[in-house]
């Protein structure tokens, strides 16, 4: 087999050869994907089986154990998101700005594939296909690197997708990693990877980012909260607890704080902890929480800073909503935060106030997904402040070059008391 080292530079040239392909022709490469991905179902089930009896045999959490399983649902799932990206405008040359300098003297900023990405990311073989997708979409070469846990289902899921695009995409676009060792000779190929996404704990993304010159975009932590404010509706706040909570306990949006404030904690506190012990939800209280939810455990400091990933949370009674927005920013991960509330000042405050890269009124946090945001899907959550922040989707795995026509001008013409003026005038 060919070094690692290799086999990247082979996807630098394949990502040029992506480039250069038609709109059509990664549509044509994504349809091939989702059909494969069908006829071939069996190999995939199968394959998951076998991580899924390796994983219980080693005691692994039933938070990865849930995200590791690809079960028919979540294979039908992958299968419409595929089709739903290639329904998506093309995303590449697209034009962002375009001005004329001078008649006839056109600047324009357009969109162009970032190149090299590597992803590495936890044991979900659906995230390997959204990952995966949204890289040929967008023209992008890719370096996986799934969870030890889902080697085997990820193994199949690359060879598949290899093989049903090989015949009209024409390129080395995609190439499956494994072991750790391999990851720490990913990181020093700064030359021929141009983005790494890693997706984990706070420990391993810190570690990538200690250990490479590739620019690094991702988020660790997912510690989300929900805010009751003093006016809000009980049977909203109700609702939308449970669902941010319950709907999907293992994804990086799903709530593990609520924060409840003092004036409606004595008609919320009651209903919601019915409600969210029915769903088997284990709660961790502050001493006031307790009072109206006995069977709350005692919440310690620790738990307002744990990213559960499954049926636990922590709640706590606050005086006021900036109580409640300063103990977001002192105990939360600038993730996804939301307020229920039936007040405009509140979340006009709350809006301006939280620093996450998704803040909701009245609404789950399992809304933080690029599907659902109309991304056609997502290589992760960006909790950073460049480049992309949220769920990134197409539009982050881009980078623009400014591209400008002339007619033979010169800098020269536009120097010095007599030179001509620019008149900047916008075409768009």
């Amino acid at each position: 087999m060919e070094a690692l080292e290799e086999r990247i530079r082979a996807l630098r040239k394949g990502a040029e050869a992506l480039s250069l392909t038609s709109n059509d022709t990664r549509k044509k490469a994504l349809e091939l994907m989702a059909d494969s991905l069908i006829s071939r179902r069996a190999e995939i089930e199968k394959a998951n089986h076998e991580d899924i009896e390796r994983a219980e045999k080693n005691g692994t959490s039933p938070a990865l154990l849930n995200r590791l399983k690809f079960s028919d649902d979540k294979i039908s799932s992958a299968v419409k998101g595929l089709k739903e990206l290639a329904s998506l405008p093309d995303p590449v040359g697209s034009v962002r700005e375009k001005r004329e300098l001078d008649p006839g003297f056109v600047l324009e900023k357009v969109t162009f594939p970032i190149g090299v990405i590597a992803m590495i990311f936890e044991a979900r073989p659906d995230a390997l296909v959204q990952i995966a997708g949204l890289a040929l979409r967008s023209a992008n070469a890719i370096v996986l690197k799934g969870g030890r846990e889902a080697e085997k289902s990820n193994r199949i899921l690359i060879d598949i997708i290899r093989e049903a695009t090989e015949s009209v995409v024409n390129a080395s676009w995609i190439l499956g990693i494994e072991s750790h060792e391999d990851v720490d000779r990913m990181l020093a190929l700064d030359k021929d990877i141009d983005l790494v996404i890693p997706r984990g704990s706070n420990k391993f993304v810190r570690y990538v980012m200690d250990h490479t010159h590739i620019p690094v975009l991702g988020h660790s932590d997912g510690i989300c909260s929900v805010y009751i404010d003093e006016s809000a509706d009980i049977d909203m706040a109700v609702r939308i607890s449970v669902d941010s909570k319950t709907q999907y306990p293992a994804a990086c949006n799903a709530a593990e704080t609520f924060l409840v404030h003092r004036a409606i904690a004595p008609s919320f506190l009651p209903v919601f902890g019915k409600a969210i012990k029915e769903k088997g939800v284990v709660i961790h209280g502050d001493e006031e929480t307790r009072k109206y939810i006995p069977s709350a455990l005692v919440a310690t400091e620790d738990d307002f800073h744990t990213e559960y990933l499954a049926l636990e949370c922590a709640v706590k009674v606050v005086s006021s909503i900036d109580e409640a927005i300063r103990h977001i920013a002192e105990h939360g991960s600038h993730h996804t935060d939301s307020i229920v509330t039936s007040s405009e000042d509140a979340k006009s405050l709350f809006f301006r106030s939280v620093d996450s890269a998704d803040v909701f009124c009245n609404c789950s946090t399992r809304f933080a997904d690029g599907f659902r945001f109309g991304l056609g899907a997502e290589v992760g959550i960006s909790t950073s402040k460049i480049h992309a922040r949220g769920p990134v989707g197409l539009e982050g795995l881009m980078t623009t070059k400014w591209l400008l026509s002339g007619h033979g001008e010169v800098v020269a013409d536009y120097s010095g008391p007599d030179g001509k003026s620019f008149h900047h005038k916008e075409l768009m």
